[in-house]
């Protein structure tokens, strides 16, 4: 017979253990600011699921890869591009075979007022706008996806290219742009899906879902950072983005997951 007081030193000792297995830690994310929305919903639905805790900062790829590259404290990095996680990984401030496409970006012509943008490149070829807002396609993707629009309206309906881009407004990332749009600054802009549907409905306005032909695709990647190594929060968000949870709620703001549409 095992002795009481042994039971109780062996009880401790299986506590701690667990204690130790089950810890928080605290994950800080760089996102794109096209997954706002998504990344905002997942890390809610993360921290139900878990003990970790989410840290989420947005911005333009391209700044967010600057910051990476200067030290910032990112465990995670959610690209708008697959470039820029490619590089990170050949540099050596990505883990080794880590990267993954998590989603695939849309494009959308959107205004705030309704019944302008029906569904067509009509009114972006008309030129009555004041003003049209893209992103900066040095600093986004999403920025270069406008380009490659106008480029295919130019070539293939007679767009005037020079034309529209006489009237733009340049927003440093995709959310900059969107809120060129909202606030009336723009009649209209180049914005991700994902930030004017929600739930498979377009919030607010009008829009022209862009088909995916005019545009190269927006295959947006995640990498495990350096500085992920020993946090146990960074591995297990980064497993939980490939779950049937996390992907229902990426394709709930109108991206494409590598699992199907």
């Amino acid at each position: 017979m095992i002795p009481n007081r042994l039971i109780k030193v062996l009880l401790v000792l299986v506590t701690f253990t667990f204690s130790l297995n089950a810890r928080s830690d605290v994950v800080t994310v760089a996102v794109a600011s096209n997954f706002t929305f998504p990344m905002k919903e997942i890390a809610t639905a993360f921290e139900g699921e878990s003990l970790h805790k989410v840290r989420l900062a947005f911005g333009s790829s391209g700044k967010l890869y600057a910051q990476i590259k200067h030290g910032a404290p990112y465990q995670l990095f959610l690209s708008a591009d697959q470039l820029k996680p490619l590089v990170l990984e050949k540099e050596g401030l990505a883990l080794p075979n880590s990267r993954f496409t998590y989603a695939e970006g849309r494009l959308a012509l959107w205004s705030k007022k309704p019944n302008l943008v029906n569904q067509s490149s009509t009114y972006l070829k008309s030129n009555q706008f004041n003003k049209v807002a893209m992103a900066n396609p040095k600093l986004a993707p999403y920025g270069v996806a406008a380009r490659n629009v106008l480029d295919h309206l130019s070539s293939n309906e007679g767009l005037d290219n020079q034309a529209v881009l006489g009237k733009t407004v340049m927003g440093e990332n995709i959310a900059q742009t969107y809120q060129f749009v909202s606030t009336g600054n723009a009649d209209i802009g180049f914005v991700s899906l994902s930030q004017i549907m929600s739930k498979g409905q377009l919030k607010q306005g009008s829009a022209w879902i862009i088909p995916k032909h005019f545009y190269q695709p927006i295959k947006q990647d995640a990498v495990l950072l350096r500085k992920a190594e020993n946090n146990q929060a960074a591995k297990a968000l980064y497993e939980y983005m490939r779950t049937q949870p996390a992907l229902d709620i990426i394709k709930s703001y109108g991206y494409d997951t590598e699992a199907g549409s």
